[in-house]
């Protein structure tokens, strides 16, 4: 018995790359070269030889079998009916093939191929009247099919029938066609040289077709023909008919372009600041290019200035219109529109900017916005002279400006110097008063101040500072020019007093200006025991070096017998309370003008002696700590001013001395025991630093005298 083995399915073979191939083929590419490279090979019908006429009338009953199924099989297929046709048309026989096409044209009336076919045989058949036939039953059934009014005029033209041809033109544009159909009619009547029946015509095409483009091609047709005046009207007949508000750039381009070719440049110049005044300001780039390039060619410099300005004037407007709040930009385009002087303008460009109010309640974003207020009041004032205009701006401004947060003393002082010059002082004080009491300001006060000081009227004046020290008593400044003002009126008493009272302040804002004004006041007055007296109580309150030298200086100058000692006392006196203050500058700047004074008033003696007193400078270091505090293990080096005063009263400076020359007679023993001890010691450097509190000493340089005192 066999054994029953299970039979082996195919054999799998392992892909091993699974990667794309580089080149990918597409099922299209895979048929289209099965096509190519099909091997069977179908071979044309031969051809058949017609000997007699039974064979021909066989063969033309079999082909219009064929072409009667392949009809009755899909009669709207036009390319059956367009075949048939043809091929009774190859067969010379023309009736029936006028009779295919009119039974295709039964089908489908619409088909302009059809008609086109039908109308071509019979013109290449030479029936003419059977081809208009066509033509005229084609236009009237599709009368917007252009290619039939095309086909028909040019074989009417062909054939020299220009009164025909103009006849169906003429039907042709009584269904208004496009600009095509009658730029045609136009240029068959320009080649017979009808200049009347073409101006005709483009009369009635502005009409239909009242595009800008259309009218530039009328004046042009005019200007071509040396019709100037003609072509001018139609230009301005074109302006007048668009308007302002459908107005085209082109159509002015073209105007100012035939005005500089008839050398009329007024006329050009004229036309394109039109333009600009007229034209929406985004579509004037070419305009400002063209009036530019004519303006270099064959105006003047006011010209050139001209165009420079309505281009400077368009960017501005560009710019304030993606951001009105650019109130830089807005005095720029303010200033060019005064300088043009047109009022009416001017004042709407005005109302504009002053309608942009800041939007946040803050000054400083109010300060360029106030400006354009001020401007526009000077303007009315100055320029425009309208006075009640400006009194309402200015009224207007005040209104706006929110006072309770903030204000501006500038806008009050300036309608109040308008009302002067109107004459109202009444409503001048009414104005400062009203400032004064809404918003009380420095620059409010002294204002109305000066105001009334100008009209002399002094008591006023007196009241106003009285309210100004009540509202500010810290301000010197205000002080100062209160008691400026009584001693100018020759009361010195009352001055006085207003400096006393000043001085006894609290708190003031520069106490050393009023200091110094009411000591300048006394020397004036030549009352030098009451300067005396300032100069004593403002050093009990001050020990400043300025206010010694200021003293000193006053006793030297003043014609007195005993000035020159009084002014030494002083040096002396400053110069031993000096000693106890930590600023060494301020001790150094009073003896180096102590020693000028003395080089100039004093004896050599004197001079000596203060020479004694200038201080030396020696150089020291000092461990530099870092942000935190601590130390950073680095050192630097200064310079420290040491008087001869210091020295007393400094013992390490002693100490350290006496520790060097301990330290350089043990080297010299050591080294050699011939050394005279006496002879003279160079100064060494050295830097110590103590172990207590870890302080470097001092570096210092010991004179030769004061070792040998010492030792």
């Amino acid at each position: 018995m066999e054994d029953e083995r299970p039979a082996k399915g195919p054999k799998i073979v392992p892909v091993k790359n699974k990667m794309p191939a580089p080149i990918q083929i597409t099922a299209e590419q895979l048929l289209r070269e099965a096509k190519e490279k099909q091997l069977e090979y179908v071979a044309p019908p031969p051809r058949q030889k017609i000997s007699d006429p039974e064979e021909l009338a066989e063969y033309r009953m079999k082909k219009r079998k064929e072409m009667e199924d392949a009809i009755r099989k899909n009669r709207l297929k036009m390319v059956n009916w367009v075949k048939y046709a043809h091929w009774e048309e190859s067969q010379q026989e023309i009736q029936r093939a006028r009779s295919i096409w009119e039974r295709a044209l039964d089908v489908d009336y619409r088909n302009i191929a059809i008609w086109l076919k039908y109308a071509e045989m019979e013109m290449r058949y030479k029936q003419i009247n059977h081809a208009r036939n066509i033509w005229d039953r084609a236009i009237a059934i599709l009368p917007r099919a252009n290619q039939f009014w095309y086909k028909y005029t040019y074989m009417e033209e062909m054939l020299s029938n220009i009164a025909g041809c103009r006849q169906i033109f003429e039907r042709w544009m009584e269904w208004q066609p496009d600009e095509q159909a009658w730029n045609t009619y136009i240029k068959f009547e320009l080649r017979y040289n009808e200049l009347e029946r073409a101006r005709m015509i483009y009369e009635r095409f502005v009409v239909t077709h009242p595009e800008p483009r259309n009218w530039i091609r009328y004046a042009k047709f005019e200007e071509q023909n040396n019709y100037i005046k003609s072509a001018r009207r139609i230009y301005e007949r074109a302006i007048e008919f668009f308007g302002e508000e459908h107005l085209s750039e082109r159509l002015l381009l073209e105007f100012a372009k035939f005005e500089e070719h008839q050398k009329e440049h007024d006329r050009c110049r004229m036309v394109y600041k039109y333009a600009l005044e007229h034209l929406p300001k985004s579509s004037c780039e070419d305009i400002f290019k063209a009036y530019t390039i004519h303006e270099k060619k064959y105006g003047d410099r006011t010209g050139i200035e001209d165009v420079i300005t309505s281009k400077r004037k368009f960017q501005y407007e560009e710019e304030l219109k993606e951001n009105s709040m650019d109130y830089d930009t807005w005095f720029d385009y303010l200033r060019l529109l005064e300088s043009e002087g047109d009022v009416a303008v001017i004042r709407e460009a005005y109302e504009k900017a002053i309608a942009q109010i800041p939007p946040i309640q803050e000054k400083r974003y109010w300060r360029r916005y106030i400006y354009i207020w001020i401007n526009y009041a000077l303007f009315e004032e100055l320029e425009a002279e309208n006075i009640e205009l400006t009194r309402g701006v200015y009224k207007n401004c005040l209104n706006l400006i929110p006072h309770k947060k903030f204000t501006f003393a500038k806008i009050w002082l300036y309608y109040a110097q308008f009302e002067i010059r109107q004459k109202e002082l009444a409503s001048v004080r009414k104005i400062l008063g009203t400032a004064i009491g809404m918003c009380p300001k420095d620059k409010l006060f002294r204002g109305y101040i000066d105001l009334e000081i100008q009209l002399r009227e002094f008591d006023n004046c007196r009241r106003l500072y009285e309210k100004f020290l009540e509202f500010g008593p810290d301000n010197c400044t205000t002080w100062i020019k209160f008691a400026e003002l009584e001693s100018i009126l020759g009361d010195t008493d009352r001055a006085r007093a207003i400096y006393e009272l000043a001085i006894e302040q609290p708190r003031l804002d520069m106490p050393e200006l009023l200091w110094k004004a009411f000591i300048d006041f006394e020397i004036e007055q030549q009352e030098y025991d009451h300067a005396r007296k300032l100069y004593s109580k403002l050093l009990k309150k001050t020990q400043h070096v300025k206010v010694w030298l200021s003293l000193a200086q006053f006793e030297a100058v003043i014609d007195e017998s005993d000035s020159i000692d009084r002014a030494r006392d002083v040096f002396e006196q400053a110069y031993k309370t000096l000693r106890t203050a930590n600023d060494k500058e301020e001790r150094l700047m009073l003896v180096e003008n102590w020693l000028d004074f003395e080089k100039e008033r004093g004896t050599k003696e004197s001079v000596a002696r203060v020479e004694k007193c200038l201080p030396k400078r020696i150089k020291q270091r000092r461990k530099i700590l870092s942000e935190d505090g601590t130390d950073s293990g680095k050192w630097e080096e200064y310079m420290q001013l040491v008087f001869p005063d210091d020295e007393a009263v400094q013992p390490h400076l002693k100490l350290l001395s006496m520790a060097k020359r301990w330290k350089k007679g043990q080297d010299d023993v050591s080294t050699s025991t011939n050394v005279n001890t006496d002879n003279d010691m160079s100064t060494a450097k050295t830097t110590t630093e103590t172990e207590d509190d870890n302080i470097p000493l001092p570096e210092s340089r010991i004179d030769d005298e004061e070792m040998n005192d010492e030792s």
